[in-house]
């Protein structure tokens, strides 16, 4: 009894979760339209791009073509269902096109090169967790975790983009000028990241040397560099969205309401990054396949950067 409850605790809350979060959202008019475009959007990128695919194949993998697209749609979203200032809307429409297109493409060229045609690592170990928490239908899990990142695009990862877009304040606010230059740091930072990570990769092929462990660069700070880093960039649109928050103060329930759901965001971000699809499942991997990654993780912090040595 126990035992089922907790399966059905572990599926149920994140789900009403994202109910809870665009129930009260529709509640203010100017965000209907926006919220039910999004809604028929994301629905269909995920269907097309990983539902579908991942049915007949039995592979999760697609997700990580259908998340970002998921972004760039609510990017178009913002800028043409906004009511806000239109400098505003460009900027953060930019902000998802730019994180969206980024991965999207990526993810677009591991399909070209035949990446996707078996399970990547870090969903092949969800299996191993759904299995610990009884999930037994794989097939079941993995269209409820393709979903479950289909309702985060629905709702918390679009509040940035539906409080921001819609803001009409013609002035830019000390919050909104921060958010955005973190916000272009990190996602820097990000590419830095991967590009060094690449060169690593590139250079052991070239020199032969197999299972080698790259902590060179900003892996010598953090084992997940782009991890934190996309991290942070969820956390520079949150920073921004504070200014559109204040205007909803006068409304107390709608503004706890948003204020909890961007806090909530860091921390589903977070969660994801770090044990769902991120830092845990490939360091799980890299034990087994790298000899020097047990050095490596004593030496390294695993998420947050250690600056200093």
């Amino acid at each position: 009894m126990s035992k089922n409850f907790n399966k059905f605790k572990t599926r149920f809350i994140p789900s009403i979760l994202f109910l809870i979060v665009f129930i009260i959202f529709f509640q203010i008019e100017k965000f209907q339209d926006f919220l039910i475009v999004n809604l028929v959007a994301q629905l269909s990128v995920f269907l097309f791009a990983a539902c579908i695919p991942a049915f007949l194949t039995k592979r999760m993998s697609y997700v990580d073509i259908a998340w970002p697209f998921g972004l760039i749609s609510i990017g178009i979203i913002a800028l043409f269902f906004g009511e806000g200032y239109m400098p505003r809307k460009i900027i953060i429409s930019s902000l998802y096109l730019l994180a969206g297109l980024r991965m999207g493409l990526g993810a677009l060229v591991l399909l070209k090169k035949g990446y996707l045609d078996k399970e990547l690592p870090r969903y092949q170990f969800q299996r191993i967790r759904w299995k610990k928490k009884g999930f037994k239908n794989n097939r079941i899990s993995i269209q409820f975790e393709i979903l479950l990142q289909c309702f985060a695009n629905i709702t918390f990862l679009a509040i940035p983009a539906i409080l921001i877009s819609n803001n009409s304040y013609e002035i830019f606010s000390i919050f909104e000028i921060i958010g955005f230059v973190l916000w272009m740091v990190f996602f820097v930072l990000e590419h830095i990241a991967d590009i060094q990570k690449q060169a690593f990769l590139i250079n052991a092929k070239k020199n032969k040397l197999k299972n080698q462990v790259c902590d060179v660069g900003l892996w010598s700070y953090t084992r997940h560099p782009n991890y934190f880093s996309e991290w942070m960039i969820w956390n520079s649109l949150i920073i921004a969205s504070f200014f559109s928050l204040t205007f909803y103060q006068n409304e107390m329930i709608i503004f706890i309401g948003f204020l909890i759901s961007l806090l909530y965001m860091s921390f589903l971000m977070y969660q994801t990054l770090v044990f769902l699809t991120g830092a845990v499942p490939s360091e799980y991997y890299s034990l087994i396949k790298r000899p020097g990654y047990k050095k490596y993780q004593e030496n390294t912090n695993m998420f947050f950067p250690k600056l200093f040595k």
